[in-house]
């Protein structure tokens, strides 16, 4: 995979969608949705795992297609900011490589209220995983094929053929 430029991002009112293939910022993602209208904050923090039905993972490796993905990361925050007058919301992607007990995805939320921030960030994951156009290859240890998925909970997965393995599924 080719390193491409290392943020693509999207903004609009109170509202910011990147992909990124840098570690993904914690303190910043929260610092870019406080507000002093918000009393409340939700952070989600998607992490990379050692394991996956049983078997070990060594790591994951997202891809995309950035311009459809952000576009569409940015319609999902636009709808879910006006379904729960969130204050504002920010979700970043991380794309590449992305180690065991390290964040693929943040998303953060403020509103005035707690309920509206964790029904807010909630629906934000939901639909990210339903509909952003990322990929991740899941690697598992022990000579194991790596697996295609959508990014989605649960989907099948495509096992990787060896003879095609630098070429996403898309």
């Amino acid at each position: 995979m080719t390193q491409q430029s290392s943020l693509q991002q999207l903004q609009d009112d109170a509202i910011s969608v990147s992909l990124t293939h840098s570690a993904l910022d914690i303190a910043s993602v929260l610092n870019s949705v406080k507000s002093p209208k918000a009393g409340a904050i939700v952070l989600f923090a998607g992490t990379t795992r050692d394991n996956f039905d049983g078997k070990p993972v060594t790591h994951l490796e997202y891809s995309s297609y950035p311009p459809l993905a952000l576009r569409t990361m940015l319609s999902i925050a636009q709808s879910v900011r006006r379904k729960h007058a969130l204050t504002a919301i920010t979700i970043v992607h991380r794309l590449g490589l992305v180690p065991i007990a390290e964040e693929s995805i943040l998303i953060a939320v403020s509103a005035p209220h707690r309920q509206a921030a964790w029904m807010g960030g909630e629906d934000a994951l939901e639909l990210c995983k339903e509909k952003v156009e990322v990929w991740k290859l899941e690697e598992f240890g022990g000579g194991e094929a790596g697996v295609w998925r959508a990014n989605s909970e649960g989907a099948t997965g495509v096992p990787l053929d060896p003879a095609n393995a630098s070429k996403n599924p898309a």
